[in-house]
Order: structure tokens, then sequence, then C-alpha cells
């Protein structure tokens, strides 16, 4: 297993850790853990792009793990009682959507890479829970407010990856 793969699966590691760092009310931990997470996503891809170390796992667990992160999280908060449930719905059905479409399109013989859109809607996502895990306790209603927005993108990707790959629909 290549370097950017290990960084892929040390991410899935830190998703129980951060998980129960949030449900334990440990936000600085937790924070820290999310971040330190989050910045293997940059390090694994730009570790794989530069020394030519693609690999079908690494195509297929990069973006789940990120999935996995971001949904670990959200789920504490609403297990915590401190999120709306709406966009959390909104974002977990957009990544289940777009990753059935992805499957769709393997069959079909086309492969649906990350969009520029799909990339900033990860980097708000990421943003969103990192300042709810610091300050879900202190400002609820900014946190709030702050997960509409990610959602509001995520949707906005949502929409962009369905008519950038309508044909995937068609016959």
């Amino acid at each position: 297993m290549n370097l950017p793969n290990k960084l892929t699966m040390f991410r899935i590691i830190l998703v129980p850790v951060t998980m129960a760092l949030i449900l334990l009310e440990h936000p600085v931990w937790a924070g820290i853990v999310f971040a330190v997470a989050s910045i293997t996503d940059f390090f694994d891809g730009y570790i794989a792009r530069k020394y030519n170390l693609i690999t079908s796992f690494g195509k297929i667990m990069d973006p789940l793990a990120d999935k996995i992160l971001v949904f670990g999280a959200l789920l504490c908060f609403i297990q915590n009682g401190t999120i709306n449930v709406w966009p959390v719905a909104i974002i977990i059905a957009r990544e289940l959507f777009v990753t059935c479409m992805r499957v769709v399109a393997v069959d079909k013989g086309k492969v649906i890479a990350a969009s520029w859109w799909g990339k900033i809607k990860t980097n708000v996502q990421i943003f969103a829970v990192l300042f709810s895990i610091f300050f879900e306790w202190r400002f609820p209603t900014a946190c709030a407010v702050v997960l509409w927005i990610a959602a509001a993108f995520t949707l906005a990707s949502w929409v962009a990856y369905i008519f950038e790959n309508i044909d995937v629909f068609k016959g």
C-alpha cells in the first residue's frame, strides 16, 4: 500500500476517534483530530498526483473517506441535539446520489471525476464541521447558519453534477 492510500486509511481510522471526542464533549481535541484527518485529504491527493501514485483503491476510498469523516461528525451533532437534521439530510442525500451516479456511469464506461464544485463543497463542509466542533456550545445560531451555507453549496454541487453528467441518465 502506497503512502497516499495509507493517509486515506489513517483518515478513516480517525473518524471514530473524532466521533468519540465530539460525543464526550471534548471540542478542542475533536477539532484537532478532525483537522488532522482533513489535512490528510490534501496530502494524499498531492502526493498521489506528484509522484504518479494514483490507484483504483485511492480513487474509490479517498472520496469515501471524506464522506465518512464529515458524516460521522454531523451525525454526532444530531445525537447531541445541537444541529438541525435538515441540512445534514441534504448533505447525506447529495453524497449518496452522486456516489450512485458514479457507479451507474462506471457501468456505462464513464468516470465522473471530482469537479471544482465538489472540491469547494468538501472544503465548505469541512469548515462547517470544524466551526461547529469549536463553537456549537457557545454560538449555536452561527453554527446553524454555517451548516446551512454548507448545505447550500452541497445542493449547488449536486445540481452541477446532474447537469454536467446528464448523459448518465439517458438510455
